[in-house]
């Protein structure tokens, strides 16, 4: 699964294009690849929304809670990923390979480190945490269970982050695409067995993703330690690597906090909107996040190509690389808003039985899919500028857009009915308002120069 560590990998991605139908096959060879393993990571909530979902509209609405808190946590982490992938492309462009790998055994360890006290710390403070966002007594209890015997995966799926990090950054999506996808259908057949089979409800859906998720971080550490030991890279933990990391991925983090702070804001309105849209908020989230993980593909290799390409001072190519991927992210989301507008209801019928719900969910998908155009310009430019290592700038970015959200997201809380209606309103703030900041900011410092920092 590894064979894409092979030493020709700087010969073969420092190719510079000299035409869009080049340029568009080593995007696409590197995007295709991170599609299947991108849009395999949503199936874990998309599974469960489908198995939990026939268990009640309580439990449904406690997944809502439960996964938005558990992707939140996971989602600061983030960085583990991103960061690593901009470090060692751009040392893989500059010719230091084992730089490149010494760097990703260390953000390994980093990542077992948190994954460690995170776990404890969300084992803890489960029913805290639910009852903060707003959930009444019974579906707190249910997001719960969940959440505790679901923390015990969360060392496993800040590894998968972080080596997911270090192979993307050395060329190889391949890998992460087999151990997602081989993830994904061990999960979905754990979570039906455990939750039906064993009669253990929505604990069973808990403990079938955490085991999924220890499995593939196991595979996809191996990958990486098996290029480490080509390249003679210690795998000894070292202070100095693992902080390093750290602080490279600060301005990461708190770009990564913005965004998931929006998100608990969204969920935060949504309980104030009744059961109904709670729990239509799960599904039309759930199929928002398979459609983002899609079009993040586009970033993904925007990461990598761009990384590399300023690794090795090469601007004229970053350049083409940042217009030819824009292009690729609006018509990717235009092609996949057509698909969730006009299929909600189709999408709803997978979902629950509640004819309201239901109705909630078609109504919040054809609002997401008339906006999925602008998503796939910010998603594409976060990737860009990820892989530039302009972390500084999307940290300051994401605080602004947060800012701006948060009145309109407040007044749909205040003002916006209840069921259908409420969830349209809440879907026409967070992925209108909220990403027309984003695709502003970003925008607005593409055009300029100053992104465009040269050199390992």
């Amino acid at each position: 699964m590894d064979g894409n560590l092979s030493r020709d990998t700087p010969r073969r991605a420092a190719e510079s294009p000299e035409s869009p139908r080049t340029l568009d096959r080593q995007i696409l060879a590197l995007a295709v690849p991170a599609l299947g393993a991108l849009v395999a990571e949503p199936l874990f909530v998309l599974v469960d929304s489908a198995v939990v979902g026939h268990l009640g509209t309580a439990q449904l609405a406690a997944l809502s809670v439960a996964s938005t808190l558990l992707t939140t946590l996971v989602g600061l982490c983030v960085f583990l990923a991103y960061a690593t992938t901009a470090a060692v492309a751009r040392r893989l462009g500059a010719g230091q390979r084992r730089q490149a790998l010494q760097s990703g055994v260390d953000g390994l360890w980093l990542a077992v480190g948190l994954g460690i006290v995170l776990g404890a710390l969300l084992a803890l403070a489960a029913p805290w945490a639910a009852h903060t966002l707003g959930a009444a007594d019974d579906v707190a209890h249910y997001a719960a269970v969940y959440l505790r015997w679901s923390a015990c995966g969360l060392p496993g799926m800040l590894v998968v982050l972080a080596s997911t990090g270090v192979l993307r950054g050395l060329q190889d999506t391949r890998t992460p695409l087999w151990v997602a996808s081989g993830g994904a259908v061990f999960n979905a057949g754990l979570n039906v067995a455990l939750v039906y089979g064993a009669g253990l409800g929505i604990a069973g859906s808990g403990i079938g993703t955490a085991a999924a998720q220890l499995g593939m971080a196991a595979v996809l550490c191996a990958a990486v330690v098996r290029g480490a030991r080509r390249e003679h890279a210690s795998l000894v933990p070292h202070a100095g690597g693992i902080w390093a990391n750290a602080r490279d991925g600060l301005p990461l983090f708190v770009r990564t906090l913005s965004l998931r702070a929006a998100i608990l804001v969204t969920v935060f309105v949504a309980t104030a909107l009744g059961e109904v849209a709670l729990a239509g908020y799960q599904v039309v989230n759930s199929v928002w996040g398979f459609a983002a993980f899609a079009l993040d593909a586009l970033a993904i290799a925007a990461q990598a190509l761009v990384g590399h390409g300023l690794g090795a001072g090469d601007v004229a190519t970053t350049r083409r690389i940042l217009r030819r991927t824009l292009q690729w992210g609006v018509g990717a989301g235009a092609l996949l808003g057509v698909v969730i507008a006009a299929g909600g209801w189709w999408f709803a019928l997978l979902f629950t039985q509640d004819p309201d719900v239901r109705a909630a969910v078609a109504v919040g998908m054809a609002v997401c899919g008339l906006l999925l155009p602008m998503a796939g310009w910010v998603f594409v430019l976060d990737g860009v500028l990820i892989g530039a290592g302009d972390g500084r700038y999307l940290a300051w970015a994401g605080v602004a857009t947060f800012v701006v959200y948060v009145p309109v997201a407040l007044a749909v809380r205040a003002w916006a009915p209840d069921g259908a209606a409420g969830l349209a309103w809440l879907w026409l703030a967070f992925a209108g308002v909220f990403m027309a900041a984003r695709a502003l900011t970003t925008g607005w410092r593409a055009r300029g120069t100053r992104w465009m920092r040269t050199g390992a």
